[in-house]
């Protein structure tokens, strides 16, 4: 951890309550309009010199109330809500939404929509961790990475689009497969992607992992230790950062994860290179992922085999009175899951993401619980801070990677 400076000591109680400090210490908001706190996030700084004493992150500046509207809306229409929490890794809340809800229904999901849901999951991941680099990058004031990390996330975002309709927000997941299946293309741009994109990434690690000037702004940088990382409940890549190899696909395996053969990269330093190290690292597992996938895709139904959740096919509806009224049910009540509870642990591009229901047999979620990585892993930023110069905070800010949407929920 960053040694504190000389003459360094904790505010008290009565030094915060008065808000009259040692002459020493200067107080700087930071937000929450500004670029580099990635969103609506309000740092309160306090300073002596050019080293951070104190810090506190405001947040509630989103606040959507997702949550609580969810309890209100149909299992199938949630989608509508769950994407828009994390925005750049937004297939990771549907698929951990949909899997809990089939937890609850008991539902069987057909293998050609569980290794779709694999490869769009994994595609999402890296196009977040494409923004991760790129807008890192940029905070510290090198612009040129920034065009290239955008422009293969074009490429990514063209390929979402030609599966869901739109580049953002995709809603594609269903409780029990998936909306429609995949475009006859489907296959050959992601394998076109898979083809090009390592070269990418050798131009990236030469552009600043090999850098000098990167290097030195970010070793020894904002380090949070193993042990204090466990204690903050950090996770996903800036926990591994930090030694703990945990990612909820090895530990806890969903969607077939267990049949996928992929590394976890753990780094020992704890500091905001690592940080950066593991998302780049991580790219290249997530390739693997996917060409695993690929390979196992085979043709079959993406919707319930069971046909109690998903709709019922078009060409059905002209000629049975039965899917007809069965299809009116489902759009206007929806499915009626048993009473219990469900929790599944997923795995984003920021860390641990799971949804806890509630049902009480109704048609609609009694209770929905977001476990948000971004909430948790913002908590650290005191910690990486504390200590440090002013210059580092929007270093350690990007390299946390928070979403403000996956906070304020």
């Amino acid at each position: 951890m960053t040694e504190r400076p000389a003459g360094y000591h904790a505010l008290t109680v009565d030094e915060e309550r008065r808000g009259d400090f040692d002459t020493r210490f200067m107080r700087i908001n930071v937000g929450p309009q500004h670029p580099s706190t990635h969103g609506v996030l309000r740092l309160v700084v306090d300073l002596d010199g050019e080293r951070i004493v104190r810090i506190s992150p405001q947040i509630g500046y989103l606040h959507t109330g997702f949550e609580k509207t969810m309890e209100h809306r149909t299992y199938q229409q949630v989608i509508t809500y769950t994407n828009r929490m994390d925005y750049v890794h937004s297939f990771a809340h549907d698929l951990a939404y949909v899997l809990s809800a089939e937890k609850l229904m008991e539902a069987r999901v057909p293998e050609r929509a569980q290794r779709v849901r694999v490869i769009l999951t994994e595609l999402n991941r890296i196009a977040s961790h494409l923004v991760f680099l790129g807008t890192g990058i940029l905070d510290m004031g090198a612009l040129t990475l920034f065009f290239y990390t955008m422009r293969e996330r074009e490429q990514l975002l063209d390929i979402f689009e030609s599966v869901t309709g739109v580049r953002m927000n995709f809603g594609y997941f269903r409780v029990g497969g998936l909306y429609r299946d995949v475009p006859e293309s489907f296959e050959h741009d992601v394998r076109a992607f898979l083809a090009g994109f390592p070269k990418m990434l050798d131009q990236y690690a030469t552009m600043f992992m090999k850098n000098d000037i990167f290097v030195n702004r970010t070793k020894g940088v904002g380090v949070i230790p193993r042990e204090r990382a466990l204690e903050y409940g950090l996770t996903g890549p800036s926990l591994r950062a930090s030694g703990v190899p945990l990612d909820f696909r090895k530990a806890e395996p969903y969607s077939g994860y267990e049949e996928y053969a992929f590394e976890v990269p753990t780094s020992e330093e704890g500091d905001a290179f690592a940080r950066f190290e593991m998302r780049f690292r991580e790219m290249t597992q997530c390739l693997r992922i996917v060409e695993q996938a690929l390979d196992r895709l085979e043709p079959g139904p993406v919707q319930d085999p069971d046909r109690r959740i998903s709709l019922p096919p078009r060409s059905e509806l002209e000629t049975s009175m039965e899917a007809v009224i069965f299809h009116f049910k489902l759009v206007t009540e929806g499915f009626h899951p048993p009473r219990g509870v469900s929790y599944v642990a997923t795995e984003s591009a920021r860390g641990e993401l799971g949804y806890y229901l509630v049902s009480d047999g109704g048609s609609m979620p009694y209770r929905v619980k977001v476990r948000v990585p971004s909430l948790i892993n913002l908590q650290s930023l005191e910690l990486a801070c504390v200590g440090g110069l002013f210059a580092d905070m929007v270093v350690n800010i990007a390299t946390l990677d928070p979403v403000m949407g996956d906070v304020d929920k």
